[in-house]
Order: C-alpha cells, then sequence, then structure tokens
C-alpha cells in the first residue's frame, strides 16, 4: 500500500469525515479559480511566501547591523565572514521570492522563465548594492530616535528595544522593493512589520531620513504620504486619505495622490488624524488628538483649541 493511500485510510477512520472535508475544499478552489481566470497549473508554489520573507528581513537586519542584531555569539573578528554568508543566503532566498512575484505578475507566461529570472537578479543585485547607504540611512533613525527620547539611555538600547526603529528597518528595505516593482513582497514586509509593532507604514511612503516614530502603536501612514526629514511622530498618528476617488464605472482609482505631505522638522503628538493631500509646513507642531483637513504653513503650532485660527486664513 503506498503512502497517499495510507493517509486516505487513516483519514477515513478520524472520525472528522477528512475525506469529505478534503473533497469540497478542492471544489472551493476549483471554483474560485474558475471565477477569477486561474486554471489549475502544474507545478509548485505560485505566490511568495511570508515566512521566507520574515526569514530573509530578519537575515538583513542582522547582516546591517550585526553585533546587535546578529547571532548572541557573534565575534567582532567574525563579522565579515558572517556578513557575507548571511547576506548570501539571504539574497539567494530573495531572489526566489521575486521570481515567484514576477512570475505570478506575468502568468499565464506571457515571458519566458529565463527572462523572469534575469530580471529577478537584476532587481536584487541592485537592492544589494543599497545595503551599505540603507545603513548609513538608518543610523540616521537611530541616531533621531536616542536625541528625541530623553528616556533613550544608548542607540543600542533603541535599536535592540524600540517598536519604532523594527517598523523603519522594514519600511526601508519594503520601499525600495516597492519602487523596484514589486508590490506584493513590499506589502508583505509591510505587514510583518505591523504585525510586530502595531505601526502601519504602506512601502509606498516616502519617508526622509532622521525619521523618528516614539512608542508606535497605531500609527497609520498612507501610500501616498510624503515625510520630509528629521520629522518626529507618536502613537496613534494617521496621515490618512480624506476621500477614494473612482472612475466612470464606480472602481476606485489606484496610486492617486491622497494622503498628507509633512515638511522637514515637523512634530506630530499622540492621537493626531491628518487626512487628505495638504501640506503641514516644516517646523510646525501638531497637537495631541487634532484633527486636520486643511494645510498648514510652516512654523504652525496647532493644537485643538486653536485650530480655527492656525487654519483659518489657509486656502
Amino acid at each position: 500500500m503506498t503512502d497517499q493511500h495510507l493517509r486516505l485510510a487513516a483519514t477515513r477512520q478520524s472520525g472528522w469525515q477528512l475525506e469529505n472535508i478534503v473533497g469540497d475544499l478542492r471544489v472551493a478552489r476549483s471554483e474560485w479559480r474558475a471565477q477569477h481566470g486561474r486554471p489549475r497549473e502544474p507545478g509548485g508554489r505560485e505566490l511568495p511566501s511570508r515566512k521566507v520573507m520574515g526569514e530573509v528581513v530578519e537575515a538583513l537586519a542582522g547582516a546591517l547591523f550585526p553585533m546587535r542584531l546578529g547571532p548572541p555569539d557573534l565575534r567582532q573578528e567574525s563579522e565579515d565572514f558572517y556578513v557575507g554568508h548571511t547576506l548570501d543566503a539571504a539574497l539567494n532566498a530573495l531572489l526566489q521570492q521575486v521570481c515567484l512575484e514576477l512570475g505570478h505578475a506575468a502568468r499565464p507566461g506571457a515571458r519566458p522563465s529565463q527572462e523572469i529570472e534575469r530580471q529577478a537578479r537584476r532587481i536584487v543585485q541592485d537592492f544589494a548594492l543599497t545595503l551599505p547607504g540603507l545603513r548609513r540611512l538608518l543610523d540616521d533613525d537611530v541616531m533621531a530616535a536616542f536625541r528625541g527620547d530623553p528616556a533613550a539611555r544608548s542607540v543600542d538600547e533603541v535599536l535592540l528595544c524600540y517598536p519604532g526603529i523594527i517598523a523603519v528597518i522594514h519600511h526601508r528595505i519594503a520601499h525600495h522593493l516597492y519602487h523596484a516593482g514589486l508590490p506584493l513582497l513590499a506589502r508583505i514586509i509591510a505587514e510583518l512589520a505591523h504585525s510586530a509593532t502595531g505601526i502601519d507604514i504602506h512601502p509606498g511612503a516616502q519617508i526622509g531620513k532622521s525619521f523618528f516614530i516614539d512608542h508606535g502603536t497605531g500609527v497609520v501612514i498612507g501610500e501616498t504620504a510624503v515625510i520630509g526629514d528629521r520629522v518626529r511622530i507618536y502613537q496613534a498618528v494617521t496621515l490618512g486619505a480624506k476621500r477614494f476617488e473612482a472612475d466612470d464605472t464606480g472602481q476606485l482609482l489606484k496610486g492617486q495622490p491622497r494622503h498628507p505631505i509633512v515638511e522637514d522638522d515637523v512634530v506630530i503628538y499622540a492621537g493626531a488624524t491628518i487626512l487628505g493631500r495638504i501640506t503641514i509646513g516644516a517646523g510646525s507642531t501638531i497637537g495631541g488628538n487634532v484633527w486636520l483637513t486643511r494645510s498648514v504653513p510652516a512654523g504652525s503650532n496647532v493644537s485643538q483649541a486653536n485650530l480655527q485660527n492656525q487654519v483659518g486664513n489657509v486656502g
């Protein structure tokens, strides 16, 4: 008797009516595939793996910060070997996931797999070359957190403990992949950070250097948000859309600029909700729990008490 026959025999004896359930699930899958024009095709997995991408990001973080986010027994004299070995494994794993996304996007096979692999290799190579610059950009983010939080005792504490830094590491990686034409992989990385930290940053959001999210839980930053340099935001801040534009058929338009522009040196305190394609001028302070849907000029100090006066003359 084959292994498959043994497994089927075991399911019949389990008492859960698994044979019928498995058959009904097969029918449900077939119906869904037929509805969406996805006939069953032979072969393995066709979509990227959330689990693999989590491992890739963890490895990349270790390679970027080996003595703090790498293995506990790592010694400085072995750093280069660890970084090289870890990057080789992580980039090869990423390559496979990139191939899966590109192949899925090209379905039903408009391009040969060799072309997809060549494109994937170019994307991963370009990404690998950005890693030194990414490390320096993250160093600025870590320093912004250290300088912006009087409770921070060291930059090491910031990197090891602050959820805002975890979210920003994920975002810097995801943002590159998003603009490399890999929106699904980028979104997986963003949602891994969201699950771990409660901070929801769409990978399309543009974020300048020295960015600091303090506490962080409940922060939402939309796809088309643009954030300048040295911006600091606190928990439960939303940079969201005021409305969603639709076409003549009622379908939502994708990618339209609909989230705020936050210029340099802005501070946004806890619970503030800023909606629509408005501009928060450089050096402004937005107070806690403010609801803002109109632009404010540079140097504004907006609170619940003075909001009407602050925005009354803004067109």
